[in-house]
């Protein structure tokens, strides 16, 4: 519950005052959008990036037969997360499920849908 004595009343804004706001909440939306964008490239960068730890490399090379060289950190990631699904992981099964677009439709169907009665005028 609020604690009243924090509430403000709020009061009619002036055009300029309303100007300002939107302007400063434009502002910050951009510099939100920005950020966002420098962390999925960041993010990007490092997927994309070749696996160091040989060991795991040659161990995925050797499982999957994949070869070493197509083995970046989303490929390694992707390993893992297969290798939870099949372990019995729903969730990491849901995921892949997912992603590759072969997600269920979630949709209420309404099956007694209401019956809507148009009374039509009488030709004469």
């Amino acid at each position: 519950m609020a604690n009243e004595k924090n509430l403000q009343p709020i009061k009619t804004l002036t055009k300029e005052e309303a100007k300002k706001r939107g302007s400063n909440g434009g502002k910050a939306s951009v510099e939100s959008r920005r950020k966002r964008k420098a962390m999925r490239e960041q993010l990007e960068s490092l997927l994309n990036m070749p696996v160091k730890n040989t060991k795991l490399k040659a161990q995925i090379s050797s499982q999957l037969g994949i070869k070493s060289g197509d083995i970046d950190n989303q490929m390694a990631i992707t390993v893992a997360l297969y290798q939870k699904a099949l372990r019995g992981d729903t969730k990491a099964y849901e995921l892949i499920r997912d992603t590759i677009g072969e997600k269920p439709i979630e949709q209420v169907q309404n099956i007694n849908p209401p019956i809507i009665n148009i009374e039509r005028p009488k030709d004469d």
